[in-house]
């Protein structure tokens, strides 16, 4: 009688579910990439991304992007599509942040940085004036954490915004006031759901001492 293969084991190595992300317009239109659903990892949708984008396409192009709390990367990656100079991702996880590595490697995107680190000590620890001045910011923090205000105030700060910034901000739907700095004018604002998400251009302090005199 021939000798019977044992009965394999279960396997012990546990993986996460993955899904999947489409860039929607630029050079990668139409991509799949695929990121894992890490727990609170919440991805902005396909129709806030559109219309965001609708609303920043002009000031895209040629821009240094910072990505806070980047997760998927999705809000970065669409930026690099539309021809950005350069992007900078930082999320705490380390599972989302080799996974955005991988993703760029695909995409064999040679002008984005990822950086695996809590967000709020990343701007803390920034030098200021010998930093890189972002012309774009994406801020979409977990909700319900009050992650927003200490944000912009570190961005400012650290002077990490150029004089004409623009700035994303991505909140739950029942924050009414996000705190941003007095210097910041709100340009655009929507809801989607469970989602609110507004667009700030950033004045500068020669624009705003001008206003107040």
């Amino acid at each position: 009688m021939g000798r019977r293969n044992p009965p394999r084991r279960p396997s012990q190595k546990t993986s996460l579910p993955s899904s999947q992300l489409r860039i929607i317009g630029g050079q990668w239109r139409g991509r799949k990439l695929e990121f894992l659903a890490v727990d609170g990892l919440r991805p902005t949708p396909d129709r806030v991304r559109e219309t965001l984008f609708n609303w920043i396409q002009p000031y895209v192009p040629g821009a240094q992007c910072l990505d806070l709390f980047s997760g998927s990367g999705a809000l970065g990656l669409e930026a690099l599509s539309r021809d950005a100079e350069s992007i900078t991702f930082v999320d705490i996880n380390s599972v989302t942040a080799r996974q955005l590595q991988n993703n760029l490697q695909q995409l064999k995107a040679q002008n984005a940085e990822v950086i695996q680190a809590d967000v709020l000590q990343w701007l803390e620890t920034r030098l200021t004036d010998l930093e890189p001045r972002y012309d774009l910011v994406f801020l979409d923090p977990p909700f319900h954490k009050g992650l927003v205000e200490p944000c912009c105030q570190l961005l400012e700060k650290h002077n990490l915004l150029s004089d004409r910034a623009i700035i994303y901000v991505e909140t739950e739907s029942e924050l009414v006031d996000p705190g941003v700095p007095e210097n910041w004018s709100e340009h655009r604002q929507k809801k989607a759901g469970q989602v609110s998400y507004r667009l700030y251009f950033r004045e500068s302090d020669a624009e705003t001492e001008q206003v107040t005199e």
